[in-house]
Parts: structure tokens; C-alpha cells; sequence
């Protein structure tokens, strides 16, 4: 993921960043970090998903992820006419309306009221989209390519409430005033109910809820407000999920912030002028700090584009196939807004290619045992 403007100049200017030690609370930098204790430190265990692809859905701009578009996330076909399945995990997101509202710091210029979240739970469950056609591919599939031998997980994004907000909205005829954390959390814990409850009611057979995600990728806006809903979410049985972009401030920290796990954006995808050493620098620090890894590529990735950025997709497969992340690591996928999709709507001998071994490294994840 990339967070804007802010995501790309940070890219750019890496190095300034790596020196100024960019966890904002005088920590060291990445740069900084000893050799001996990263061959020491170990990844993330993984835990009950291996592979969580992001799911970008609710925003206006978004593509309404039918049954046709999300398909090519629950299974891939291989070359040889195989099918088998993929992601055991998914993870839906947003970070505003696409009509000029953010649910998160930085993303547009007005911030959500109650209504626009509550407008963002109906998009989530809305029938025959989203979470509901990834139920009802999954039981398609099992009828043509057999039962995959686990059941899929969900994790659903917790939308930001932010500090300083007054024209939130109300609950129980009481109007909440985020200068005051004890109404952040009282929203907080209602939308957490909505989200379970909701969940729940809409039965799906398929599918597992599993895990509650911060959509913010640093601790710039939110002052630790995670530490504030960490208990609520633990208490529903439901694990805590964050990823940070690199080198943002707060990643040092992130157990102490009460997420179980926490996943490492490389960043380096997006731009040619991020150098290649970034992705072993982000392995660095994941297996500093016991993070899983971010895998990370977009539409441009596509053959067709004239100009692609399939050779960087390419490099990802080779740093991680050489640190072994794909052996060891948890591993979150960031595809661009529908990647995948454009994969098999735009065939191609390359685009096949790539597929089939990004694949098939998903596919022999499935030999790893899961853990806690």
C-alpha cells in the first residue's frame, strides 16, 4: 500500500528518511539495526493465515467485486490447465468514500460522520458483492475442484475515529466529541459490534471471522489510540492486525501497541527510483522487529503496459524466494485495486508466467504448519 503523496515522497527520499531513525520516538534507525540480532530474530509466527490478500472495496471508486472479479482471488489456473486454490486469507479495506470523505488520516479532505460509516457497513455486506460473492465463489469452487482443507478467513478494517472530530454524530441521543478518548472509544466499540453482528447475521458458510484491522499505517494521527480498542478486540476472540508503511513511526512499537501481528510494507514497488536493496531492507527489519512481509505490485504489472513494472513484480519473487520469506514468513499481499482480475481478463504468456509462480508458492504455503 502506499499512502499518497506522503508514500511516494517517503520512496524517493529514502535515504533522509533511514537517517532522521523514522519511528518518531528517538528509536534507532532501520539502517542501524545489528546484523548479529537480525540472524538472531525470526519472523512472525504464522499464525492462523498465511497468505491475506487485500481486499480494496466500499469506495465509489472502487470495482464492486462480484463473483466474476473476486474469483481469480479464491483460485488460480495454472498453465497446464490445473486449478487449485489460493489465499486462505483476505482482509477488506478503505480509506475514504470516493466522493471526497476519508475514514482515514490523509486520504481525502473531509472527515466520516456516522452516517458515512454506517454507509460503508451496508457497501461491505451489500448481497451478491464483496464478502457475500467470495462466499458464494468458494462454494463454487469447492463443487469443481473438491473441498480446499481449510476454511477461509476475514479480517475487516476498524475506520479511524479522529482526534479533535465534533460533528461525528450521535449514539443513544448522546453526540460524541472526539476531543475526548472515552467517546473515540465508545464509537470504536460500536462499529466493532457492527462489524461482528453484522458478520454473523449474514451466515456465511465459507467464511471465518478472524481478525480486526487498523486501517492507519502510522502513528502519526491516532496517538496509540490502538492500545485504546486492543482489549475490546482480544475480547470478541479476534486478533488485531496492522501494516505499516516503511519505516513509519510506530512500527518499532507495534506489539506494545496491542496488535498480534504486524505486517512489513517494502515500498518498493511503486517506483523506479527506490532502489532494489529496499526489499532486503524491509526483511531486515521484519525479522528485527518478528513482522510478517508485505507482497507488493499493482496493475502495472501487466505485460500489456507499455510501460510495466513486471520487473519489479519479478523482484519481490526473487528477494523473497532468496531470504526464504516464503518459507517462514506470514505474508500480506498488496495487488493494486484488482490485479488478479486484470490478470485473467488481459491474458498473456507473461502475465501467465508470473501468475503461475506467484501462485505456486501460495499453493506449497499450504504445507506449513499454522500456529497459535
Amino acid at each position: 500500500m502506499k499512502k499518497n503523496i506522503l508514500i511516494l515522497a517517503m520512496a524517493i527520499a529514502v535515504s533522509s528518511l533511514i537517517s532522521c531513525g523514522g519511528d518518531g520516538n528517538g528509536s534507532e534507525s532501520t539502517k542501524q539495526i545489528d546484523s548479529t540480532a537480525v540472524a538472531d530474530s525470526a519472523f512472525a509466527q504464522i499464525g492462523k493465515v498465511r497468505d491475506l490478500a487485500l481486499i480494496f472495496q466500499g469506495g465509489m471508486h472502487r470495482i464492486d467485486w462480484n463473483e466474476q472479479q473476486i474469483a481469480p482471488y479464491v483460485t488460480h489456473k495454472f498453465a497446464n490447465g490445473n486449478e487449485d486454490w489460493l489465499f486462505d486469507g483476505f482482509l477488506f479495506l478503505e480509506f475514504k468514500d470516493g466522493r471526497g470523505v476519508q475514514l482515514s488520516p490523509g486520504y481525502d479532505t473531509i472527515n466520516a460522520t456516522k452516517d458515512i460509516w454506517e454507509w460503508y457497513l451496508d457497501r461491505l455486506f451489500e448481497k451478491n458483492k464483496s464478502l457475500d460473492a467470495l462466499n458464494t465463489v468458494i462454494r463454487q469452487k469447492k463443487a469443481l475442484i473438491g473441498d480446499p482443507g481449510f476454511k477461509h478467513k476475514v479480517a475487516l478494517t476498524a475506520v479511524v475515529p479522529f482526534s479533535g472530530q465534533t460533528d461525528w454524530g450521535e449514539l443513544d441521543g448522546v453526540k460524541l466529541d472526539f476531543n475526548n478518548t472515552e467517546d473515540q472509544k465508545t464509537a470504536m466499540r460500536w462499529f466493532i459490534n457492527q462489524l461482528t453482528e453484522r458478520f454473523a447475521a449474514a451466515g456465511y458458510e465459507n467464511l471465518e471471522l478472524y481478525g480486526i484491522y487498523w486501517i492507519d499505517e502510522d502513528m502519526v494521527h491516532t496517538n496509540d489510540f490502538p492500545r485504546e480498542i486492543k482489549d475490546y478486540i482480544h475480547g470478541k476472540g479476534l486478533e488485531f492486525i496492522w501494516i505499516p508503511y516503511y519505516n513509519a513511526p510506530g512500527t518499532k512499537r507495534w506489539k506494545s501497541l496491542g496488535f498480534d501481528i504486524a505486517y512489513q510494507q517494502p515500498n518498493h514497488f511503486f517506483s523506479r527510483d527506490v532502489p532494489d536493496s529496499r526489499l532486503d531492507e524491509a526483511i531486515d527489519l521484519a525479522l528485527a522487529y518478528n513482522m510478517g512481509v508485505q507482497f507488493e505490485t499493482d496493475e502495472k504489472a501487466l505485460s500489456q503496459d507499455p510501460d510495466s513494472y513486471r520487473d519489479r513484480m519479478l523482484k519481490y519473487l526473487d528477494v523473497f524466494e532468496r531470504r526464504g520469506v516464503f518459507e517462514k514468513a506470514p505474508v500480506s499481499y498488496y495487488t493494486g485495486y484488482h490485479l488478479f482480475t486484470d490478470m485473467v481478463e488481459h491474458p498473456s504468456p507473461e502475465n501467465q508466467a508470473i501468475m503461475d509462480r506467484l501462485a505456486r508458492h501460495i499453493v506449497n504455503r499450504r504445507k506449513i504448519k499454522l500456529g497459535k
